[in-house]
């Protein structure tokens, strides 16, 4: 039992908890890594806490100075709730995607919260949201904008904590599949299996519809994966697998998950669940496979577990249709790269 005392919220966890869930997929264990279960509720805590504590470090961001940041929520969160424990005031551009809740809780916490609601040329918001965030530095220039599209800060968080606390926790993952957002996450695990020459297999899951992989883009319903513009973060050199999923398959594999083992996962996690089913012919018998859950269920109640909302845009299959098979005819054929990242140690 962890008896640490802190005086930050921010500090308080980390977040270690993995939870299997038996025969999600046969042959192979399937392990989530649960980041939820700090007073943030999302892993996007450790990526607010190091881009703060690095501009401050490195003199880019004043004692009260304002910040400004864009999100579609998880972020908003944890970056709301540094800002309130080290007086800064925030300012927060989401869209029409950011769950009501959520926006509720930013506020609840101290921050400023607009809502960007025009789409841009690819069918989402960011191009928008950053262009309100651009007009406000004009206006405002005592403003600091972070950027977690672009600041290193928050891959380093990962490359340092989250890949840590898999290698103490769980040990080498053969198989680890992770969620692409702003890809700070991915980039950070992608440099600590190169460095510590991992033979891990890293495949980056993003929703159908975002640009990040090169993809053509498309309207998105559902927060935290993809984007509309390619983040500056994401370098893609064929050393890791990439797969996208269908929003409605997202909705399928959360509400599976949810009714055969008790747990609502959020929809990067039921995304990224969703892609180890997908593969899961390819990764082999015996093999030990991690998830990183970015967040929880509870943020998707008037969405992803809501009858309705699902309904009205997915249709009611959605509702009790079958999970889709890796091994269905029409399956996406995955390339799977060899394990280039050992190479970069």
């Amino acid at each position: 039992m962890n008896t640490a005392v802190c005086d930050r919220p921010y500090d308080a966890g980390p977040a270690r908890p993995f939870l299997t869930l038996p025969g999600f997929c046969p042959g192979f264990t399937t392990t989530l890594k649960l980041e939820a279960l700090n007073p943030a509720g999302s892993i996007k805590l450790k990526t607010a806490r190091e881009m703060v504590a690095s501009a401050r470090a490195e003199g880019r961001l004043r004692a009260g100075a304002p910040l400004i940041e864009s999100t579609s929520g998880n972020l908003g969160i944890a970056l709301a709730m540094v800002c309130a424990a080290q007086r800064h005031p925030l300012t927060l551009v989401t869209d029409p995607n950011t769950q009501a809740q959520n926006i509720r809780h930013m506020r609840a916490l101290g921050a400023e919260v607009v809502v960007v609601t025009r789409q841009d040329a690819n069918g989402g918001y960011l191009h928008s949201r950053i262009e309100f965030i651009e007009r406000h530095l004009l206006a405002h220039p005592e403003t600091v904008w972070l950027n977690q599209y672009r600041d290193p800060a928050g891959a380093r968080a990962h490359r340092r904590d989250t890949m840590g606390e898999i290698l103490d926790g769980f040990g080498v993952p053969d198989w680890l599949f992770v969620g692409v957002g702003s890809t700070g996450t991915l980039m950070g695990c992608l440099a600590a299996v190169r460095e510590q020459a991992l033979p891990t297999r890293l495949v980056a899951v993003d929703a159908a519809g975002s640009v990040t992989f090169g993809g053509r883009g498309a309207p998105r319903r559902l927060p935290g994966l993809g984007t509309s513009r390619r983040p500056e973060l994401f370098t893609d050199d064929g050393s890791f697998a990439k797969i996208e999923v269908a929003e409605s398959d997202t909705v399928r594999t959360c509400r599976r998950v949810a009714r055969a083992y008790g747990l609502l996962p959020g929809a990067s996690t039921g995304t990224a669940l969703h892609a180890v089913s997908e593969l899961r012919r390819r990764i082999g018998d015996g093999a030990r496979v991690l998830v990183i859950a970015p967040d929880l269920g509870e943020r998707y109640l008037d969405t992803v577990y809501d009858d309705d909302w699902v309904t009205r845009t997915f249709g009611p299959a959605v509702l009790h249709g079958p999970t889709p098979r890796s091994d269905r005819p029409n399956a996406p054929a995955v390339p799977i790269s060899p394990r280039r990242g050992t190479r970069h140690a």
